[in-house]
């Protein structure tokens, strides 16, 4: 019997202990932990290869449950989804996001039968993120070579993907241009948005906010990554959390403590603080 690890992901502890019953007589799930946000989640993924999760659709933090599905959505080995929920006003939304089911709760016991049936469908083709294979123990000089096969997340692989093309590159001409566009995942699809559209990236944890003018998207994207990827682009950042976008900027004024911070254009005004040891840096790139 092959098992699905499950995480139970809902604020309500209630909820979470009624669904461990509901699972307990489901012979190939095997519920491995709880989790209240959904970094917590994410946290718990990177050590547990789940192959469901539950989910609430409104989550403490900032980050919903929809937002956790479109951080999944690149993932070669993506769990199933049952999204928890009050009424059916999101249910579009959320197989939209590939949802395996969208549960109203509390269910009934048929209702929740068929949720089952759905999860033994996903779990005929889902496949588990194999085991690290072990180490050969170096006394047999003759002992094959093999290959170690490792996922790659959303900033690996756009790493991987530019240095492999610099390396396909070497020596002809002319070098290939890099498209001037940042991919997000969203609803399941890839988003392309053009460097100048970008006002600011915000970093949160170990992910990012990019920012246009009428929109935010969350991103697998560290802010170190996306500080490297646009600096040549006249992207420059002013704080630990922020990198801006110097065409966007408008002003920059000073504040009482030698503080100052900066203002972007756009129907609404932003305002960005900048630290004190890149306010040099800044006002010589920008000449002052």
């Amino acid at each position: 019997m092959r098992y699905l690890n499950t995480l139970l992901l809902h604020p309500d502890p209630a909820v979470r202990a009624a669904l461990r019953e509901h699972l307990a007589g489901v012979d190939f799930v095997r519920v491995l932990g709880e989790a209240v946000t959904a970094f917590e989640a994410l946290e718990l993924l990177e050590h547990v290869p789940y192959g469901i999760f539950f989910l609430g659709l409104d989550l403490p933090g900032d980050a919903s449950g929809f937002e956790l599905a479109q951080m999944l959505s690149g993932r070669r080995h993506k769990p199933a989804l049952v999204f928890l929920a009050a009424d059916e006003s999101k249910a579009f939304a959320a197989f939209e996001l590939g949802a395996t089911d969208y549960l109203l709760w509390p269910p009934s016991g048929e209702r929740f039968a068929r949720t089952v049936a759905r999860l033994s469908q996903f779990r005929a083709h889902f496949k588990e993120i194999p085991a690290p294979a072990p180490w050969g123990d170096g006394d047999d000089p003759d002992e094959d070579e093999q290959t170690v096969q490792l996922p790659l997340g959303e900033e690996e692989e756009d790493r991987f993907m530019k240095a492999l093309s610099q390396a396909w590159a070497y020596g002809t001409t002319p070098r290939p241009v890099e498209i001037e566009k940042l991919p997000i995942t969203l609803d399941g699809r890839t988003v392309l948005i053009p460097y100048t559209q970008i006002i600011f990236v915000e970093a949160y944890e170990d992910y990012s906010y990019v920012h246009t003018a009428g929109q935010k998207f969350l991103t697998s994207y560290r802010l170190k990554v996306l500080e490297d990827r646009l600096r040549q682009y006249r992207f420059f950042r002013v704080h630990r959390k922020y990198l801006v976008n110097l065409e966007m900027v408008t002003e920059i004024a000073s504040l009482p403590g030698s503080n100052f911070m900066l203002r972007t254009q756009g129907k609404t005004r932003i305002e960005l603080p900048i630290s004190r040891r890149r306010i040099t840096e800044l006002k010589r790139i920008l000449g002052l």
